[in-house]
């Protein structure tokens, strides 16, 4: 049923600036209930800028996105949902590990997805983003 919604709900990425409407109302809701979940994404950025080459930019579904140069490493949207790319191999690893998850849209590519919902979470979130990094390196 979940998926059926989902489906028919689709259309809506292709509404200009409803994806970037829609995460700031998740970063609204973050701020009420859960204000330090935000402190954390803040202390990702600063992580992921502190590594040579890479820089933030404002991804297409809303978000933050990672980059290394000119290319993505990952995003995190505001609800915590963080997306990484890798081979699939490594993604593979990843959730034979279980520390990863099979991406909520792209099941059958490299993305990967991984909720921080705790500080073990955010140290997991460091140490995924820091291996698709050093893979780009």
């Amino acid at each position: 049923m979940f998926r059926f919604i989902v489906y028919r709900l689709n259309f809506l990425k292709g509404i200009p600036l409803f994806a970037l409407i829609y995460d700031s109302c998740l970063k609204i809701k973050m701020l009420l209930v859960a204000p330090e979940r935000l402190a954390w994404f803040d202390e990702i950025e600063n992580e992921v800028l502190s590594w040579d080459g890479t820089n933030v930019s404002l991804h297409k579904f809303g978000g933050m996105q990672f980059n290394y140069g000119q290319k993505e490493i990952g995003h995190l949207h505001s609800n915590g949902l963080l997306d990484i790319l890798f081979t699939r191999q490594v993604k593979q690893e990843l959730l034979a590990s279980g520390k990863a998850e099979v991406h909520h849209v792209f099941k059958k590519s490299g993305w990967i997805s991984f909720y921080i919902l705790t500080e073990k979470d955010l140290i997991n979130a460091k140490y995924l983003l820091n291996e698709a990094y050093r893979s780009r390196v």
